[in-house]
């Protein structure tokens, strides 16, 4: 299958795995910084951006955790540093729970699979027939417009500081074959009416690398106590909390996003790779 991803930089290889509804170019304003020390690769998760639909499901575990490995070997990268956002940190800790082996620094931020609480909105938005709908409406004169109105205000706590790229990205997207039906399809395999369906707190203790959880104090998506509740059950974890700031940190504050996470990957740096 087609997988679209954006590759910058030499060293040390830099995993970033997008949220729901993005695509790799959602990581564009910190890739240049990271880039500096990192060969930093950004995917496209299947049926997202350019990459081609899934081949099985999209659920994190069974489906989309092997497809990150099936990609790594592909590239024949080995042991890497992996930063997941949303629904794309519940895949990377996924994959670090199957194979913790390949990962050498995991870094989840605003990242699901850590408590049951989520939007209403996005939980409705699973409903039979209300995500079909919802995406028919997106496509009617004008709907983009809304839909991209409406997740700009539940992503960002200062709307302000959305880049206008932001908008030009998410119209794009929108309007792309199959985008919106692959993010519907990952949203029913994360989430129900009630809340996240695969809650992984549990299993926190088992993750012995090296684990940095990133999240926006105003991240009106997942609230910021699941950052808390994970970094308690992290036997190497530790908590960056951005105060002022919604759920997606690294394109609302790419500049402290992009700091802090050199830092931590240069204090984490094995200086044998």
């Amino acid at each position: 299958m087609s997988i679209q991803y954006l590759e910058a930089g030499t060293g040390p290889a830099l995993l970033l795995v997008h949220g729901h509804e993005q695509s790799a170019t959602s990581w564009r304003w910190v890739i240049p910084a990271l880039a500096r020390t990192h060969r930093v690769l950004a995917l496209s998760l299947p049926g997202h951006g350019d990459s081609a639909p899934a081949v099985g499901g999209y659920a994190p575990g069974a489906d989309l955790a092997p497809f990150l490995a099936e990609f790594l070997d592909t590239l024949a990268v080995g042991p890497l540093d992996v930063v997941g956002h949303s629904a794309g940190g519940a895949v990377a800790l996924r994959l670090a729970l199957a194979n913790p082996a390949r990962v050498r620094t995991l870094a989840l931020v605003d990242s699901a699979g850590l408590g049951r609480d989520v939007n209403p909105l996005l939980a409705l938005d699973t409903l039979p027939f209300l995500g079909e709908l919802a995406i028919l409406l997106s496509r009617v004169p004008g709907g983009h417009v809304g839909r991209t109105g409406m997740s700009a205000a539940m992503l960002f706590a200062q709307p302000w500081r959305v880049p206008a790229e932001f908008f030009t990205e998410q119209h794009a997207l929108g309007r792309r074959p199959g985008q919106l039906e692959a993010s519907t399809a990952m949203a029913r395999a994360l989430f129900d009416a009630t809340g996240q369906r695969g809650v992984l707190l549990g299993q926190l203790h088992t993750v012995t690398m090296p684990t940095l959880v990133v999240w926006g104090g105003c991240d009106y998506v997942l609230p910021a106590y699941q950052a808390h509740a994970a970094v308690e059950r992290l036997p190497r974890g530790r908590l960056s909390l951005f105060p002022d700031c919604g759920h997606l940190p690294h394109v609302e504050c790419p500049d402290r996003f992009a700091t802090v996470l050199r830092d931590w990957l240069t204090e984490h740096h094995d200086p044998a790779i």
